[in-house]
């Protein structure tokens, strides 16, 4: 175990860094404790009769479960959400855990939870417990199932935006620690959002946020995978500038998006954000699992999945050259109930300086992985199919830095790691990039194992 981890996480320090330069935090939005290697949270919402738990796997070998402690109840899923980012500004990395099943009074036999969310802060001793989030006005709003940190005012330190896919509205997104703002809510009626809203839309089940057009600050992605715009279950995108206050939504009957609309297609189910063509401004890629490929699919069942990326620039993502990726031009087989899509990454795993983008295919047991490149981003030329152990291998992804140090001062583009959950079994494992030309991933390799969905979610 200790070996895996080494190879993993554990890192080489600057040569010549003194004991001290250790035990202070150097900015790094994976390293909790500040002593230079990358830490990885896996959340188990399951563990202790779904009371939840998340162990953090620090860089040095260092293991430790989190627990609500004393709050912890039957049910609460603690760990149903994961983000990192540095909200404090004191260059430690902090984690946010939601705890979505949480209920503010008495617990409602088969009702959804009101939710909050526990933050952690990061330390030279590690994370420490600090302050907890919640609504203003608790409701089955299932307050923190999913989370997404970024720079969302330019201020160098993040913000986190808290989805509560379950409000009343049919979903609200609420954004922390806006420069010289309180806490935040945003819903489809927002009044410069102005989308109809239905109460089954799940608007904020997904969050990413990526800097799309370059200025410096990060825009706030909201999926809502059931957002029956004009079909019932078809999906959208918003896309947020929460400073502006502008809005902007995508669906696959947008102009230039590729795919058609269709019922129960859950565009948005999945988000992430890279650098696919190395430009300097992030990617969008979004995941369609309910999209169907093969013939007679029946409403409601799961589909064979699509991914549909959208590439940034000045003015923003631009819809007239998105792709629309799915098995049928990449290694492998389309297949009813593959759900391709149902989870995404982006990292730089062959250190060319340009994101690539994994695919989640857990009905597939797979993950595949597409290269990107500077003349036209994401390529079908040399992607992978990776197989692993596990029921739902793919069911959630996650990079992490590989063997390499992170300092401002190394010259050496980043190499990743990906970081493969089949959460049903409990098995969390990793595949290592190269430096080799074109791309090439390491043996899959188990690197912790646990109980209660184990690896469902990864900050």
């Amino acid at each position: 175990m200790n070996a895996l981890l080494a190879a993993c996480l554990v890192l080489p320090l600057a040569s010549g860094t003194s004991p001290a330069a250790v035990r202070a935090c150097g900015g790094h939005p994976l390293d909790f404790d500040g002593d230079g290697r990358p830490d990885l949270a896996v959340a188990a919402p399951y563990d202790d009769v779904r009371a939840g738990s998340v162990t953090v796997m620090y860089g040095n070998g260092k293991k430790v479960k989190l627990t609500q402690g004393d709050g912890a109840e039957r049910g609460d899923s603690f760990g149903s959400a994961l983000a990192v980012g540095d909200f404090n500004g004191d260059k430690c990395a902090d984690l946010a855990v939601g705890v979505s099943e949480e209920f503010a009074g008495e617990r409602v036999s088969g009702g959804d939870g009101n939710g909050v969310v526990q933050l952690f802060d990061g330390s030279v001793d590690g994370l420490v417990k600090g302050k907890e989030l919640a609504p203003a006005k608790p409701s089955s709003d299932r307050f923190g199932a999913s989370l997404a940190a970024g720079d969302l005012d330019g201020d160098g330190r993040d913000e986190l935006a808290v989805g509560a896919p379950s409000h009343r509205s049919g979903g609200a997104v609420t954004v922390y620690w806006m420069k010289g703002s309180k806490p935040y809510q945003i819903t489809q009626k927002t009044r410069w959002v102005r989308q109809r809203a239905g109460v089954t839309d799940q608007w904020g089940a997904s969050l990413a946020t990526g800097d799309f057009d370059g200025d410096g600050r990060d825009e706030l992605a909201v999926g809502a995978p059931a957002d029956s715009v004009r079909l019932d279950g078809q999906g959208s995108v918003t896309v947020i500038d929460v400073r502006a206050r502008r809005a902007r939504q995508l669906t696959q009957s947008s102009p230039g998006i590729k795919g058609a609309s269709e019922k129960w297609d859950a565009f948005g189910a999945s988000l992430a954000t890279g650098d696919f063509n190395g430009d300097g401004k992030s990617d969008l890629a979004i995941g369609v699992p309910g999209e169907g490929i093969t013939k007679n699919q029946r409403a409601l069942d799961y589909g064979d999945g699509t991914v549909d990326v959208l590439y940034g620039s000045r003015s923003g993502l631009r819809t007239d050259k998105t792709e629309a990726w799915s098995q049928n031009s990449l290694d492998g087989k389309p297949r009813y109930y593959d759900r391709f899509g149902a989870s995404l990454a982006a990292g730089d795993f062959n250190g060319d300086g340009r994101d690539e983008l994994a695919i989640g295919v857990p009905g597939e047991r797979a993950v595949q992985v597409l290269q990107g490149r500077s003349s036209g981003g994401l390529t079908r030329v040399g992607n992978l199919l990776i197989k692993g152990k596990g029921r739902d291998f793919g069911a959630s992804l996650a990079v992490l830095p590989l063997a390499e140090r992170y300092r401002p001062l190394e010259r050496r583009r980043p190499l990743h790691a990906l970081v493969v959950a089949a959460p049903d079994q409990g098995l969390v494992m990793y595949a290592p990039g190269s430096r080799k030309p074109g791309l090439r991933m390491g043996k899959v390799r188990q690197l912790s194992k646990g109980s209660g969905l184990y690896g469902y979610a990864f900050g």
